[in-house]
């Protein structure tokens, strides 16, 4: 999501039990595949999965899983462009529909229609004639805001964008680096939608006016930057506004000790954004079956259900479970922003370029 998505208690991510490395590194030198019995994901920073899981996994295929995470989405999917002729790993899990072209545009992927691949969701699938990727999870880029501190205050959230360029809001928010974050991306893209070609650098320019703040990725922004968070606190963070997910107030709560009744942070529903992330053979994997073995299992139904309160988003399969916790404390948005893959295909570089001139210099 990216959907990705550790939202932190104790100031560590989302996922107490993000694994770097899931399994050892198997039979061979480099733990890559090749000759090994080992199967190699290159994931972004919010990759968590049960243990149980994973064991599940590596019984059923007969393949160890080695993970290794790359910063970002955005930094993920440019490090495998910049390696796909001796890729990290055999599959990228991560790609979400704001960088989809440019992974598609640079080779990564090798086609593979997952086994199961008919029980995804119409409205997630894509590249249906080559099957390059395969739709994993989704969820929702929204700003996040703290309820104690509005509270405090005596000031309402805000709901909407509009509302973030008032001048009540004024160095509140913290948003993440479009060149850099798939959140932060999305959140831009999610401007685009809402204000047009012409109007979204007008928007920048009012919201850099009202002091908002860009940091390179989704952890220092909500894990170091937002007041709301569990890390926030811990940090004395200063920003009430953060752009994160809608599906971040549930982890707050389940991560926390004791468990509140409701949520310590809430979601302004008029700036969310839908995000779908999916998976790929990469186009060079010295382990290409056991990567085949990984995207099956990424959609079946035992890692769809153990996902959602793992990095806390949500499943893309028919008949997967979604949390009680996410019924209760982080529903998807009723009426996200999106935007056609073609449109963000023939816009996104310029307007990220357009938006770095515009917001960081």
């Amino acid at each position: 999501m990216g959907i990705t998505k550790k939202v932190t208690v104790l100031a560590v991510g989302l996922g107490l039990a993000t694994l770097s490395a899931c399994g050892s590194s198997g039979d061979g030198a480099d733990g890559s595949g090749g000759g090994s019995k080992t199967v190699t994901l290159v994931s972004h920073n919010s990759w968590a999965v049960s243990k149980d899981v994973v064991a599940a996994f590596e019984k059923q295929s007969g393949y160890r899983l080695k993970v290794l995470e790359d910063g970002d989405a955005g930094q993920a999917v440019n490090k495998a462009i910049l390696t796909k002729g001796n890729p990290q790993g055999d599959v990228l899990f991560g790609v979400d529909n704001t960088l989809l072209s440019r992974a598609l545009d640079n080779g990564l992927f090798q086609p593979y229609e997952a086994k199961g691949a008919d029980k995804i969701l119409p409205g997630y699938r894509v590249d249906e004639d080559r099957h390059r990727v395969t739709p994993v999870d989704t969820g929702d880029v929204c700003v996040n805001y703290d309820k104690a501190w509005f509270a405090e205050h005596d000031l309402t959230p805000p709901k909407t964008f509009d509302d973030l360029i008032e001048p009540e809001y004024k160095d509140l928010l913290v948003v993440e680096n479009a060149s850099t974050s798939s959140p932060g991306l999305g959140f831009l893209l999610g401007t685009a939608a809402k204000y047009g070609d012409e109007g979204w650098p007008g928007y920048w320019k009012k919201l850099k006016a009202n002091g908002v703040k860009v940091v390179d990725g989704w952890e220092q922004a909500y894990n170091e930057e937002f007041s709301g968070s569990a890390g926030g606190k811990q940090a004395k963070a200063d920003r009430p506004l953060v752009v994160s997910y809608a599906s971040s107030p549930p982890a707050e709560v389940v991560y926390a000790d004791p468990k509140p009744d409701t949520a310590p942070t809430g979601v302004a529903e008029g700036t969310c954004f839908r995000q779908v992330e999916y998976a790929g053979l990469l186009s060079n994997a010295k382990n290409p079956e056991g990567g085949k073995a990984l995207l099956d299992f990424l959609i079946g139904k035992r890692f769809q259900d153990d996902m959602p309160l793992n990095m806390f988003v949500y499943p893309v399969v028919e008949g997967a479970q979604v949390p009680q916790e996410f019924v209760k404390f982080g529903p998807q948005a009723k009426d996200p922003r999106t935007m056609d893959p073609e449109r963000i295909a023939a816009n996104r570089d310029q307007w990220v370029k357009s938006w770095t001139s515009l917001v960081l210099k």
